[in-house]
């Protein structure tokens, strides 16, 4: 989601000894415009390759979802896989009619309170929520490079 900035106005300030006059440069908000749309980029791309070692896999998928649901720079990671949000909530799920993890077609399943367990030999971290978990682990080195390309500080 670009963040489009308009141009500020100039403007004039006036106090009971002296006017100050803001002139704004006449690239600013097309310069900020630029620059949070590479800040937002980086943040997106950070996000997707810290969360790999803590996402599940057999063969990559979810991983590879990731990449091609996510338009870099929207500021939302998408995973494009029909069981994507069923591994992230890591919750076992049933068929209504017979309990068994393999629904048949037509067949509604429903949420149980089993945890998944998740195969940690491609990626020993993998868990679930695991966003979630790679912000809260990564949340200082994301936030300082994107300080650096936005010329500031993190504080």
């Amino acid at each position: 989601m670009a963040n489009k900035k308009k141009q500020p106005k100039n403007a004039r300030i006036w106090s009971r000894k002296q006017e100050v006059n803001l002139v704004w440069k006449q690239t600013f908000g097309k310069d900020s415009t630029m620059k949070f749309d590479t800040v937002q980029k980086f943040i997106d791309s950070e996000c997707i390759r810290l969360m790999v070692k803590y996402t599940p896999s057999r063969n990559n998928i979810l991983a590879k979802a990731a990449v091609l649901g996510t338009k870099i720079g929207s500021g939302r990671i998408v995973i494009l896989s029909p069981y994507g949000r069923y591994q992230y909530y890591g919750k076992l799920m049933v068929s209504s009619v017979t309990g068994s993890p393999f629904a048949k077609k037509g067949e509604k399943k429903v949420l149980t309170d089993r945890d998944l367990q998740y195969s940690t030999v491609k990626h020993h971290k993998a868990q679930r929520l695991w966003f979630e978990v790679m912000k809260k682990n990564h949340v200082e080195a994301i936030l300082g490079g994107a300080a650096r390309i936005a010329g500031g500080k993190v504080k």
